[in-house]
Order: structure tokens, then sequence, then C-alpha cells
């Protein structure tokens, strides 16, 4: 016993120091609240780094900023009387902001670099190396990257880039405006201006859209003498080096997730689309995460069975600030949302308190007139009328806080972020990111702040339905059976639109009393609105609405209200999520309405091996609640549910694609039992479908490479290999093996904050491992995991496996209503290809 407790000892220590190496350090301190951001520590303020100006994408969404009277009139609800060229400049500032600002967070990306081990590395996602999976030529399929206009594919090693193999620019084209440092003059800081240029705040252009170039301040003469680029592509002993300084860093842009085809006007070659293909706003619903962040898509490493789990479109926005749940999601496109603000002013109420009431909102902004439509969305001292943009409607602050908390997730400020948690692996206590702090010390959160308002005008003056009808070829995918079309209406009236339409009888809202019954007695509002919407008088009241002809006019196509996980059925690991939780790493991004919700009570979970049923009870606090998404231009936007796993994923983009996948993903929706996999689901009816639980694809283990562990232990792998087999290899750190088939979330959802009950978990695991033979069979690693199966459903922080599971409304899998015939569920799907 004292040995195993030595040798756990040893491992644990081995692993601390590990990833100490890997924490983030700073010349402008390193202890949270005195930290100070690059900018700011060099004296750089906000007023510094203005927005760029330049209408660069102006061929982008549907050429908006080539129409000033038509802004104007989008805008003028909001800001009365603006002028044609003040309304113009707001939409191309907020634009370019979307596209290009990456507020700093290149130093975000370049440590990630070194805490994933070397798994992740932009640098490389970047390239055209021959010895890489992608390059320009295939980065569209392979990535779901997008391709930017007037850049080439370079093959050869650029001398002017340190011998990367980096796109370049098109000499037809005019040169990139916001690569002009003296316009937007770089922060000149470490080697910055010394041994490298300093650049443009903005950066480079890259040849991807959302991804921008940075020279690295830690450059210096040392890193640049030890620089090897075609060692970099090819010898894996210099480039999974800890101390690697690479020339560059690259920053992400919110573009980066949200740019994509426009699905109207496609590019007939996806790897190479002009700006008028283009649209701000659909999400990157081609975006293959497990390729982009492993850059070499090693299929034995569990990291890369992880985000293998994220469908095309899907991302774990909590993957970097980790809550122990694997949780992907898809990145959800920005339509309508005027009328996103609408439905807040009637259920989207909101009380602040502590750090939320940071936030600033639309009216506490210079300049907003009095008879102004932004002027409703807040009272003092604490109220807020807010849209939730976060599946599990979280960040419930006020609009503009919810895009600033943004920007935090992709790395603005950093430095500050980093210090309140252990990036990717967790293990270390989450305390909240405090925006009072960050005002205090961030040049680029001011900054941000600054330019926020220009971004929300943007996209309340750019954010358009794209219509079927408008799509080259999108008639043919379309009925003009009018009589179809009057029962598809009637159909949705009936079973869709009580969740999926901000156009609602009157009546509705009196079900959430003081616009979204916030009194503690939420759940009881939800559940007599939902008894109501089974009524006659709902149905007749709401067949009205749906059959006039504005209906789809300024209709958000969703109620944006919480509904309880266990009356939808869906996976529960989204609702779950906690980083929004008080206390939690986005405490000061969320209300107290939402920390205070009640919990929603228990529901239907699986053995993943056995499929035996149980009862879970989700917590109180926030967690166990979903927003509907909008169904505006569904037809292009399959596969469905909140993790994309119901539907065909169809790679190209083009209109007839997107309605192949549409197709398949509305009628595995529409018919349960028509859904993939081999496992049996339980539903509350008591009826099963086919479902999937996503296991690893191959034997895999943890790995990590020499070259990251301490100094002293790197030229003792080879020896430790041998004395521990089952953690050590010749190349560093390789615990497993997890064989073939074992659930993911099994091994990711384990709740490190529970200690105790993990410590002893893992203890077993390591004697199990440790008792296996050298070159153990799939069936013996299998048998294993067997035995701590229900050990690990215990210390999990989401024991719900099944992904494709739920959502049942007008199908007989709901029990507590008849399910539609297949003549309304066929006249339906008519009508929603409209939408």
């Amino acid at each position: 016993m004292k040995s195993t407790r030595l040798w756990l000892l040893t491992l644990l220590s081995l692993l601390a120091l590990m990833l100490q190496a890997c924490t983030n350090s700073s010349i402008c301190g390193d202890k949270s609240g005195e930290i100070l951001d690059e900018a700011l520590c060099v004296g750089r303020t906000a007023d510094t780094l203005q927005s760029a100006t330049e209408d660069y994408f102006v061929d982008m969404d549907y050429g908006i900023s080539k129409d000033p009277a038509e802004i104007v009139k989008r805008l003028t609800p909001f800001i009365p009387g603006v002028s044609e060229e003040d309304a113009a400049n707001a939409i191309i500032r907020g634009r370019n902001n979307w596209i290009v600002w990456t507020a700093g967070n290149d130093a975000l990306w370049d440590e990630l670099s070194r805490a994933s081990f070397g798994n992740l590395d932009f640098l490389k996602t970047l390239s055209n190396h021959p010895n890489l999976k992608f390059s320009r030529d295939n980065r569209w399929q392979y990535l779901g990257l997008v391709n930017e206009p007037c850049y080439t594919k370079g093959d050869k090693p650029r001398e002017d880039r340190y011998g990367l193999y980096l796109d370049q620019r098109d000499s037809s084209c005019e040169l990139d405006p916001f690569e002009n440092a003296e316009k937007y003059p770089g922060i000149e800081i470490g080697a910055r201006g010394k041994n490298i240029a300093v650049g443009s705040y903005y950066g480079y252009g890259t040849g991807i859209v959302g991804l921008r170039l940075f020279p690295n301040p830690d450059f210096d003469e040392k890193a640049e003498a030890e620089w090897d680029a075609e060692k970099y592509y090819n010898d894996p002993s210099y480039y999974n080096r800890k101390d690697l300084v690479k020339p560059y860093r690259v920053g992400m842009s919110c573009g980066f997730c949200h740019v994509g085809p426009n699905p109207t006007n496609p590019p007939k070659d996806p790897e190479n689309p002009t700006w008028a293909n283009l649209n701000s706003n659909p999400g990157a619903q081609y975006f293959w995460i497990d390729r982009i962040f492993m850059w070499n898509a090693e299929v034995s490493n569990f990291a890369f069975q992880l985000f293998h789990t994220s469908r095309p479109g899907a991302l774990d926005t909590s993957f970097i600030s980790s809550d122990y749940i694997n949780n992907p999601r898809t990145m959800n496109a920005i339509y309508n949302l005027g009328a996103r603000l609408e439905i807040a002013t009637k259920l989207g109420k909101e009380i602040l308190r502590d750090g939320s009431l940071n936030n600033k909102q639309f009216n506490q902004l210079d300049g907003i007139p009095e008879n102004s439509a932004l002027n409703q969305f807040y009272k003092e001292p604490e109220t807020v009328f807010t849209p939730r943009v976060l599946k599990d409607g979280a960040d419930s602050v006020g609009a503009l806080g919810a895009l600033n908390r943004v920007y935090i997730n992709i790395g603005l400020f950093s430095q500050e972020w980093l210090q309140h948690f252990r990036p990717l692996v967790g293990g270390k206590k989450i305390t909240p990111f405090e925006i009072e702090v960050a005002r205090e010390n961030s040049s680029y959160w001011n900054a941000n702040e600054m330019q926020t308002p220009d971004l929300a005008l943007f996209l309340l003056a750019s954010a358009r339905p794209d219509y079927l009808k408008d799509a080259a070829g999108g008639s043919v995918h379309l009925t003009d059976d009018v009589a179809v079309l009057d029962r598809g209406k009637q159909v949705f009236a009936e079973t869709c639109a009580r969740c999926h339409s901000s156009k609602l009888p009157d009546k509705a809202f009196d079900f959430f009393p003081d616009n979204g019954c916030i009194n503690g007695n939420y759940l009881k509002c939800w559940s007599n609105y939902w008894d109501w919407t089974k009524s006659d008088e709902f149905k007749e009241k709401m067949q009205e609405i749906v059959k006039a002809d504005n209906f789809l006019e300024n209709n958000f196509l969703s109620t944006e209200i919480r509904i309880p996980v266990t009356h939808l059925e869906t996976n529960a690991c989204s609702p779950l999520a906690t980083n929004a939780v008080k206390g939690n790493i986005w405490d000061n991004f969320s209300s107290a309405s939402y920390k205070n919700l009640p919990s929603v009570g228990a529901m239907i979970v699986q053995n993943p091996y056995t499929g035996e049923a149980s009862q879970y009870t989700l917590p109180a606090g926030g967690v166990g609640y979903t927003r509907p998404a909008s169904l505006i231009s569904v037809w292009s936007s399959a596969p469905f549910l909140l993790n994309n796993t119901l539907g065909e994923f169809k790679w190209s983009g083009s209109v007839d694609d997107r309605m192949a996948s549409f197709n398949n993903s509305i009628e595995q929706l529409l018919w349960p039992e028509k859904r993939n996999g081999n496992f049996t689901v339980i539903t509350k009816s008591g009826k099963t479908h086919p479902g999937e639980i996503d296991g690893t694809t191959v034997t895999s283990f943890v790995k990590i490479d020499s070259g990251y562990l301490p100094d002293f232990l790197q030229p003792l792998t080879g020896i430790l290999s041998r004395w521990l087999p089952w953690i050590f290899s010749d190349d560093g750190i390789q615990i497993g093996p997890i064989p073939k088939g074992t659930p993911v979330s099994l091994i990711s959802n384990i709740d490190m904050e529970q200690r105790d009950k993990v410590f002893k978990v893992l203890l077993k695991l390591k004697k199990d491992l440790k008792a296996l033979p050298e070159n153990a069979t799939d069936e013996q690693a299998r048998q294993v995991f067997a035995n701590l199966l229900d050990p690990l459903i215990k210390v999990s922080k989401c024991p719900d496996y099944v992904v494709n599971k739920g959502h049942y409304f007008g199908t007989d899998y709901l029990g507590v209503e008849p399910g539609l015939n297949d003549e309304d569920k066929f006249a339906l799907i008519e009508f929603l290809k409209t939408f």
C-alpha cells in the first residue's frame, strides 16, 4: 500500500510539474487582479486601438454596405435620425471587428499550443507543407475552413515568413488594408520591433478567413538562431518541445466560427469562394474541430477521439475553461436580430447582481437618442431584457455583455483569464473572470467594449434570412401545392409554433408574468403555458397568426424561453454546463435569475453498456434548460439537434447538398425509428428507437510527448517505459490502452471536483491497467473498463451518453400527445422549406 501511494504521488507530482511548465507567464505580472495585457503593459491605451474603417468586405452579406438607405431603414428603430453616412460607417466598422479583430488573443492560442502538448498548432493549420494532410487545395473539404479570396497557395518556403509554407497574397488584388502598420500600429513588446517587425494590430492575412498572423514577441535572437522551418514540419523531436519559440502567433476573430458560404449564393468551387459567396452570419457549419484542433489527426490519441465526438459544425465552447463535460454544440447562424430583441422585451427579463452589473448596456452608451428602441433593454439599477445566446440560456446579462463574453472565450485578456483555471485539462479550482479587473488592466477589453456597439448594429442590419426560393435551383425543392402548404401551416401552428415562433397570441405572454416569470416559480409558469398550447384556444389563435401573409416577416422563429431538458429528452450534457453558475468562470456574464433557476427534476439516463435505465436528478442553480433553436433558414442548417447528430452531413455547401442533408435530417427528427445507431433508446413514453453513443473508434491512449515533460525526465522515458509501461512509452507518457468502443464521455465527463471519489477510481484504474499483459488485446482492456463502469458513472458530471435522442414533438414517442400522421409530417416539411 505504501509503494502504491508513493507511485501515485510521484505521478501526480509529475503531472503537476508538466502542467506548471505550460502555465502562462507574463512580463507584466503573473498574479490575478494585477497582471496587465500586452497592450497596457507597454502603455498602449484603448483609444490607440481604433476600429478599422475600410469597406474591404463590401461584396459580402448580400452587399448590404452598398445600400446605405437600406441600412438606415433597418437601423432607424434603434438609432432614430441616423444619417446614411453614419449608419454605413457603423456597420463597416462592426463587420471589420467581426472578421479581422482578434483583440490580442494570439497570446492565448500560442499558449494553448503548449498546454495541448503540441496537438493544437494553428501555425500548422495555416500551412501548405507537403507532409501535412491538408493545404489550400483541400482546406474546405478536409478542415471546413473558408479560404480567403485574394490568396494563392504558398507551396514553397516563404523567405519573408521564416521558411513557413503559408498562403501568398494574389498580386492582382489590392493590398490587405488591415495590414497597414502605419494606420494600425501593432503592439511593440518583447522582440517585436527589435528582432521581428511589429506589424499591425490586426496582424497579417493568412489565407483563412478569421485567422490572422502576428509576430511573436518571444522570437528574440536566441529563438531566431534556433528556428528551423523544415524541422518544424518534419522532426517531432524538434516541434514537440515546450520551449520551442515560433516566429509567429495566430489570432482568431469571431468570423473564424461564423463566416460561411452564402446558402443562396454558394461558390461554384467551395475551395475558391469570392467575397460575394460569403456571409458573416451562417456559422461554421462545416468546421471539423477534430482535424483543426489536432493538426496531425492521430486517431490513437484519446484527445483526437474526444474532439471527434464533435460533428462538423459543432464545438464544445467550454473545452478551454473545462467544466468536465464533453459538450459539443452547433455554432448557430445569426438571423433577425431585431426580432430577437423584440421577443426579449416580452419574455427576456433578467435581474443582475454583483459582478454581472458591470456589463455595459445599450442605453449606457453615448449618443443613444431618447426615443431609441435600445433604451428599453435596461432599467436601472439591475434589470435587463435580453436575448439568450448560449443554448442553455446562460449568458443572460444583455446583448452587449453576451458579445463581449465571446471575445474572452477566444482569448481576449488571456493573461488574466488563464489565472482562473487550468486550460484544457482542469484540476484547478475555477474562479470568476471579473469585468472590473478587465477594465482596469486590459486595453484590449476597453477597446473591445468601444467597438461592440458597432458590431451589434452590423448584425442588426445584415443578419437577414436566407430563403430557398432565392437560391439558384432552389425552386425545384419547393412545392407550389397551396393545399399542402396550408396544411403545413396548420400543423406548424398546432405543433411547433409554441416553441418556434416569436409571434404568439397575446395570452401566451400572460403565462410568464413580469416579462419572464423569474420570481422562483418558473417551472410552474412553463407547465401552465405548455398545457395551454394543447388547447383549442391556442391552436385557433396560432393558426390565424401563421396563416397571415407577414408571419415570417421579422419573426425569430423561436420563443427564446428556457425549456426543461426533462421535457425535451435530448442529451443532458449541454444544459448541464456549469461555466455560468455562481462562482464559476462566467459568473459575471450570467444573471441572478439564471443562477436561481430551480431544478428541472429527474430524467432517464441509460447504462452505456447494458442499456439499463435509471433516473438522474439534475441540480438547481441554472442548469437543466435549453432555449429553442431558431428555425430561420432551417433548410440550410442541417444536420439537426443542438449537437448536429441528427442527419447526414454533406460537405460542399451547395443548395442541392444542403437540401439532401435537410431531407435526411428532418426525416430522422419526425420519424425517430429511422435514427442511426445500434443502441436502444428508452423514452418517457416507453417506446424505443435506435440511438448512438460516441465510442472510441480505435484503441487509444492519453499521449504526451517527452518534449513536454520536465527536463529531468526527458532522457529517462526509455527506462521508465520498461518500469511503468502502462504510463510511459519511449516517446513520453502514454496512459492506456483505452479499448475501441469505450464511450468517450465515460472518461471525459469525470468530475474532477469530486476529488476523493475520483482518486479511488483512478487508483483502481491504474492497478487494473498495470495488471494487463504487454500488448493487451482490446477485449482484455475492455474488461478493465467494464469492471470500473459503475464507479465511473458515479463520478460523472453528465452520465447521459446517447447523443441523438429527444425532441419527439409531433411523433408518437412524445406519449402525452398523439403524433402526426405521415401526410401531416410531409406537409409540415414543405412549409419548413419556405422559412
